[in-house]
């Protein structure tokens, strides 16, 4: 069997978290937000570290994405798009995780996360959710 091409990651996508809580969708301001993506033997390396600001937001992070005209070719073994995961916790809500986040070669992907509150005297570490994001059919 001929050996399989690997697409090189020299592309650019962008990632901004914006954290809220309620319907109303009021900020979250000094959540802890993490933004990790598994390398091909599965280890996870950590991209960005950030609390989020007075409005919920944390600084834009470059994640590197194959470059969208290497990922689209025949026979390309890369989906056209960078996938990473992301956690969000605050005390006093649940933690939420969202795996298989799509960054985009080139494109500022807006990630928002909800998180719920917790009662009196549940742990954060205990309560928390978990979403997963499928990969999108290209």
């Amino acid at each position: 069997l001929p050996a399989r091409r690997e697409e090189p990651m020299e592309g650019k996508g962008t990632l901004l978290v914006r954290v809220y809580t309620s319907r109303a969708q009021l900020p979250v301001a000094g959540a802890t937000v993490v933004v990790t993506q598994r390398d091909k033997g599965g280890k996870y390396k950590l991209l960005s570290v950030q609390s989020t600001d007075s409005s919920g937001a944390t600084r834009p992070v470059e994640i590197p994405t194959p470059l969208l005209g290497e990922s689209t070719h025949p026979g390309a073994v890369l989906p056209p798009f960078a996938v990473c995961d992301v956690w969000a916790e605050h005390p006093g809500f649940a933690m939420l995780l969202v795996e298989g986040v799509q960054i985009f070669d080139g494109v500022e992907t807006l990630q928002s996360m909800e998180l719920e509150p917790l009662s009196q005297g549940q742990s954060s570490l205990i309560q928390n959710d978990f979403r997963g994001i499928p990969g999108q059919n290209l």
